[in-house]
């Protein structure tokens, strides 16, 4: 079960949206070769509010995912996409239910 997590808010510049949703899906293949990244959510959460969720087994998990891929192109695409900082929140997993 994973453990630790973490939630990513990002608001998108106007005009900007459908370039986040694509940055997100795009994002999809990178997460697959992280081995403890055991969950990894894009979402939509408004017309230009969008989400990262992701889950790891320890904390060592989600440091890497923090220096890996994904996070080295929000981190350069940020200032192009995004009308603010990326808002990035560390949470414990309490519950979970996975597949497998």
């Amino acid at each position: 079960m994973p453990k630790v997590s973490l939630f990513v808010r990002l608001e998108a510049k106007p005009g900007k949206e459908k370039e986040v949703e694509k940055f997100l899906l795009n994002g999809l293949p990178l997460v697959e070769d992280e081995p403890d990244t055991v969950a990894w959510f894009g979402l939509r959460l408004g017309p230009s509010t969008f989400g990262i969720f992701d889950a790891f087994p320890d904390e060592k998990g989600r440091e890497a995912h923090l220096s890996g891929r994904v996070a080295a192109a929000l981190m350069a695409n940020a200032e192009d996409l995004l009308s603010t900082p990326p808002v990035i929140e560390k949470a414990d997993v309490l519950a979970a239910k996975l597949p497998g």
